[in-house]
């Protein structure tokens, strides 16, 4: 049970009995509850079973004493508002926050909550209840920069071969006149009088310890007195980078690159986020591409294909030649081994080659009398299952039926 749910669900009116309750009275409660509701004696009913569920969850911490003073500090402690200090916007939040209200919208792909100085839900959340006051949260530091997302389409022969191109992101980065700390040159950051430089304040409310942000420093440990000019404090700007990114050998259609530290900057010299590169591989007319292996469509004539014949096809860096043996079908699918994708062992796919036998639309006298001799010395094609199902059909098939005499 998570400490969400102590927040959301008032046990008390689960067991419809008074906060004052006793014990005894808390069991009593409960039996008379189970009975009724127990699922032996409601079979198929769901939302008696659900009910259930939630008798026996309230009786489970109430019925604790230690459980059922750590719940009932913990609502007063939110239901009083201790953590309402202010409306939105002037510095305060409320529970609803921690639950999914909309306050970590702003997070990015990788980082924290910029609000609360990339502390995460958890954090905040495990030091309330934790008990262990500011030792119970790590201390805080400057935010960590977004991940950014860009997208590169690549030729086939590129995608299979690897490549190297250069990409133009404008995007947020580290501020070149102060270095990303946000102070006016000749000037640096202080550390916060407040926090300490730990990022984090701490106030005790009964048994709990709840350390946040620091208000003062928004979590980063410093203060900028004089402002860079050019960022305003922040410690970034934007401005349009070009980073050479390598492409491995084989890079698939949808594959996501990450580039360690290549996005946007921290706040104020925090860690910058990652780079993470889509790429989208246009289609080759030749060749296709199943996992790791290319795939190639030749076309071969009616002869070729009953006689046999040496085939000369191209690959992704030269030519090989196959053997089509004699009387091969239309559809037969040749393998050439290690011309395929390169994989990151050093091996590489294979070059898969389907021969489809073509048929002339119209053929001329020579040609067709060529053919009638070459009908007269071949055995006709098999087709004696055909013949078996045909005539089985015809004796099953039932006859006219006899008139009937309706006098």
């Amino acid at each position: 049970m998570s400490s969400k749910d102590w927040l959301e669900k008032d046990f008390y009116a689960v067991l419809g009995v008074p906060k004052s309750a006793s014990t005894d009275d808390i069991k009593k409660a409960y039996r008379k509850l189970a009975r009724e509701l127990h699922p032996d004696h409601n079979p198929g009913n769901t939302a008696s079973e659900e009910r259930f569920k939630a008798v026996s969850e309230a009786y489970t911490v109430l019925a604790d004493d230690r459980k059922r003073k750590e719940y009932d500090e913990m609502r007063s402690l939110f239901g009083s508002g201790a953590f309402r200090r202010g409306a939105r916007g002037a510095g305060g939040f409320d529970p609803s926050d921690l639950f999914g209200g909309g306050g970590f919208s702003g997070a990015g792909a990788g980082g924290g909550d910029r609000r609360f100085g990339g502390a995460g839900f958890s954090d905040i959340f495990s030091s309330i209840f934790s008990g262990g006051g500011a030792g119970g949260m790590r201390a805080r530091g400057p935010a960590r920069g977004r991940d950014v997302e860009a997208e590169v389409v690549l030729d086939f022969a590129a995608a299979v071969r690897g490549t190297t191109l250069p990409l133009s992101l404008r995007a947020p980065g580290v501020c070149d006149t102060c270095q990303g700390n946000g102070a006016k040159p000749g000037t640096v950051p202080r550390t916060c009088p407040t926090c300490a430089g730990t990022g984090l304040t701490t106030r005790n409310q009964g048994s709990f310890s709840f350390s946040e942000p620091c208000r003062d420093c928004q979590g980063v440990g410093t203060i900028v007195d004089e402002k860079c000019p050019e960022c305003h404090g922040s410690g970034g700007v934007t401005k349009t980078r070009t980073l050479n990114v390598r492409f491995p050998p084989g890079v698939a259609d949808g594959q996501r690159i990450r580039l360690a530290g290549r996005g946007e900057p921290g706040d104020r010299g925090g860690p910058a986020g990652d780079l993470y590169v889509l790429v989208k591989v246009r289609g080759d007319d030749l060749f296709g591409r199943s996992g790791d292996d290319l795939t190639l469509t030749v076309p071969i004539t009616f002869a070729e294909a009953v006689l046999g014949t040496d085939l000369r096809v191209p690959t992704m860096d030269g030519a090989v030649t196959l053997r089509v043996q004699p009387g091969t079908p239309s559809g037969r699918t040749l393998r050439a081994r290690g011309k395929g994708v390169p994989r990151r062992d050093g091996t590489a796919g294979d070059l898969l080659v389907t021969v489809e036998v073509v048929v002339p639309a119209t053929v001329d006298e020579s040609a067709t009398a060529a053919l009638r001799t070459f009908a007269e010395h071949t055995p006709g094609a098999d087709r004696e299952r055909l013949v078996a199902r045909l005539r089985r059909n015809d004796n099953e098939t039932p006859g006219p039926r006899p008139a009937t005499d309706r006098r």
